[in-house]
C-alpha cells in the first residue's frame, strides 16, 4: 500500500513539472478539474496560468486573425471567434456583463502577448489551459449548455463584441494578462513565483466564503503518506521523531500565501507544496490533529493577475470592465487599436 501510494504521489508531482519548471508557474494553478465552462472556474488557466512572463517582441499595430494550436492542428481563426471559445470555457456565462468583458479584454492581451513572444513557434496560442488558455468549440459548449447554449452564447458574444481590439499593454507592450479563480483576500506578487512585473503585484481581492463556491477546501492526510509524499521530492527530510514534530516552522509573503514550511527539518516552499498534494491554492494552513495532518486551503489558482471571483464581486458591486482591470493590473493602459489609449 506504501508503495502504490509513493509511486502515486510521485505521478502527481511529475505532471506538475513541466509548468512548475516553465514559469514557476502562477497557480496556475496546475490542472484544476474546473476547467471547462461550467458553474466552477478553472484554477487556472487561466493564462497559462502556470506560464512564466518572458520580455515579448513588439506586437502588431492591430491583430485581428490568430494561428491557433488545436491538439496537434494549427488553425487560423479570426480574434473575435476564438475569444469567444476563451472566454466560455474560462468564465460561467452567468457572471456579471462587466465581469465577462474584463476577462474578454484579459484574454485578448494575453494571446497577444503569447503571439509577440513566439511562443508556439507557428502557431500565435494554444488551447492547453495548462500552457495557454481554456477554448471550447460550438459543439462542445452546445454539449455543456445544453438549452442555454443559445442565450449563453449571445451574451459572452456581447462581452467579446463590445471590447473588440481593446488589450492592456505596459511600455507599449502586451502585457502578461494572468488570471485566476479566486484570492484569499488579496492577489499574489508575480515576482513570487516568476519574474517580477510591476503591473503584477499584490492587491486587494473582495471575494469570500459567501461569493465563491468551495472557497474553503480541506485536504486530509495519513502520516505515512504525508511522510512518503515528502520524501519522494526530498529525501533528506528525517521523520523519525513523534509526527507531531515533524511541522516546523511556516513562513508567509505578503499576501497571506505559504512561502515556506519547515518539514522534516527541511524548508519546502508553498508552491511544491501545492503541486505535491494537489492543494487547490498556496494560502494554506497545516496542522496535526488527531492523528493525521491537515491542510485546510482558502482561494484557487496561483493567484496572480486578476481574480475572476473577485472581478464578479467588483461587477456586482457597479463596477465596470475599465475598473476591474485598472484594479488588478495597475500601471497598465488599456488601449483601442487605432484609438487613444486610457491610463488604467
Amino acid at each position: 500500500m506504501k508503495k502504490t501510494v509513493f509511486l502515486a504521489y510521485l505521478a502527481l508531482l511529475i505532471s506538475f513539472l513541466p509548468p512548475l519548471l516553465g514559469a514557476d508557474r502562477p497557480g496556475a494553478q496546475t490542472a484544476p478539474p474546473e476547467a471547462a465552462a461550467s458553474a466552477v472556474l478553472p484554477e487556472a488557466p487561466a493564462p497559462s496560468a502556470e506560464l512564466a512572463p518572458a520580455e515579448p517582441a513588439s506586437a502588431p499595430a492591430a491583430q485581428t486573425r490568430l494561428r491557433v494550436l488545436v491538439g496537434e492542428d494549427c488553425v487560423e481563426m479570426d480574434m473575435q471567434d476564438y475569444l469567444l471559445g476563451v472566454v466560455a470555457a474560462e468564465m460561467p456565462a452567468d457572471f456579471q456583463p462587466e465581469a465577462l468583458k474584463a476577462q474578454a479584454v484579459a484574454a485578448r492581451t494575453y494571446a497577444l502577448y503569447c503571439a509577440a513572444g513566439h511562443k508556439h513557434g507557428e502557431a500565435d496560442v494554444c488551447t492547453d489551459y495548462a500552457c495557454c488558455q481554456a477554448w471550447l468549440s460550438r459543439d462542445a459548449l452546445r454539449e455543456n449548455w445544453g438549452a442555454a447554449y443559445a442565450a449563453n452564447l449571445r451574451k459572452i458574444r456581447a462581452a467579446v463584441s463590445s471590447t473588440e481590439g481593446e488589450s492592456l499593454s505596459y511600455e507599449g507592450q502586451p502585457v502578461f494578462a494572468a488570471f485566476h479563480s479566486s484570492s484569499p483576500g488579496a492577489t499574489e506578487d508575480c515576482g513570487q513565483l516568476w519574474n517580477a512585473q510591476p503591473y503584477l503585484v499584490s492587491v486587494s481581492s473582495p471575494e469570500s466564503a459567501e461569493t465563491v463556491p468551495g472557497y474553503v477546501s480541506t485536504l486530509v492526510c495519513e502520516p505515512l503518506d504525508f511522510r512518503d509524499a515528502l520524501l519522494s521530492v526530498c529525501p533528506e527530510a528525517d521523520f523519525s521523531g513523534p509526527e507531531e514534530g515533524w511541522i516546523g516552522p511556516l513562513s508567509r509573503d505578503d499576501s497571506g500565501r505559504v512561502a515556506n514550511v519547515v518539514l522534516g527539518g527541511e524548508e519546502f516552499p508553498g508552491v511544491e507544496l501545492r503541486s505535491l498534494f494537489s492543494l487547490r491554492s498556496t494560502a494554506f494552513t497545516l496542522e496535526y490533529a488527531d492523528g493525521r495532518f491537515v491542510f485546510t486551503v482558502t482561494g484557487s489558482g496561483h493567484g496572480v493577475g486578476m481574480s475572476q471571483y473577485g472581478a464578479e464581486v467588483m461587477a456586482a458591486r457597479g463596477a465596470d470592465y475599465r475598473e476591474i482591470l485598472a484594479h488588478y493590473y495597475p500601471g497598465t493602459s488599456l488601449e483601442k487599436r487605432g484609438g487613444a489609449p486610457s491610463q488604467n
